[in-house]
């Protein structure tokens, strides 16, 4: 991912006319390195204000009310307003299993300045909503757009104490402007073993399908093999005990993806997407 700054945004979203409370326990993620730039606007236009969106009418959640009763869910909102502001602190070294990496990152943005942070942070509300209605306990590794990380080894902490059934990183891409689309990573190998490694790989297919066909965008043209990104360099994901992802939801650096992923619509359907392959996924 490239680096950019990144945009408080916290605004409270209605789904079938009800409000969404975030709250947890805090922890730390990145994709990228860190760069410069100033604080900008959120997502530029009216529609793009968590508050104006309305969930579809198809909502997975609404069919299956206790579908994961008993089920605990990670949700982690890539990187944190707060970090621009703090660079000395989140770049300090922390382990990534096996090496040391940056704390955290700034996170990139869309030439129209809608920023990571504030895109992750919203679709992290939205699904922790449908998640939440389909019975899970959700944990959330920020629970503000405001504050500074918590960093990558902090991040997969959260999701191995809270022994969760599945951990999926939420991020966006800063990839060459002419790449599109989304992919999901998964690790060869995890600090839980070869069997929560394989269980890691089974829900970054599962998340790919489900987005795929969920929001229509297609998988990445310009990294990974069809959808799919094999890494061991993600400290969040090295470092996971319990079955964990991270999910690029699309290129911010490509004008087509951008216009998606500023559209509060388009964040709804991410999420009604995530919830729908995270009950497959558990089912």
């Amino acid at each position: 991912m490239t680096v950019r700054a990144v945009h408080r945004m916290a605004s409270d979203l209605k789904r079938l006319g009800g409000v969404v409370a975030v709250g947890a326990v805090l922890a730390a993620a990145s994709c990228s390195p860190g760069g410069g730039g100033g604080h900008a606007a959120a997502a530029p236009d009216a529609s793009a204000t968590a508050g104006s969106t309305r969930a579809p009418s198809s909502s997975p959640s609404a069919s299956a009310p206790e579908a994961l009763a008993g089920r605990v869910i990670v949700v982690d909102a890539g990187h944190n307003d707060g970090n621009f502001d703090h660079t000395k602190q989140i770049d300090r070294l922390v382990n990534a299993g096996g090496f040391r990496k940056a704390c955290d990152t700034t996170g990139t943005e869309t030439d129209a300045g809608y920023h990571e942070a504030a895109f992750t942070f919203d679709v992290t509300k939205r699904l922790t909503a449908l998640l939440r209605a389909d019975g899970a306990k959700v944990v959330l590794t920020r629970t503000d757009d405001h504050s500074v990380g918590p960093c990558v080894d902090e991040r997969a902490a959260i999701g191995n104490k809270a022994r969760a059934d599945a951990a999926v990183s939420i991020h966006a891409d800063g990839g060459p402007t002419d790449g599109h689309g989304f992919h999901v990573m998964y690790p060869p190998s995890m600090a839980g073993g070869k069997k929560v490694a394989t269980a890691s790989r089974r829900l970054a297919a599962t998340i790919r399908d489900g987005y795929r066909s969920g929001t229509g965008l297609p998988t990445a043209n310009y990294i990974g093999t069809d959808g799919l990104n094999r890494r061991t360099d993600m400290a969040g994901l090295n470092l996971s005990t319990v079955p964990k992802v991270l999910l690029e939801c699309g290129n911010m650096r490509n004008g087509g993806d951008a216009g998606k992923l500023a559209s509060a619509r388009f964040r709804q359907r991410i999420a009604v997407a995530l919830d729908a392959s995270i009950r497959r996924y558990l089912s």
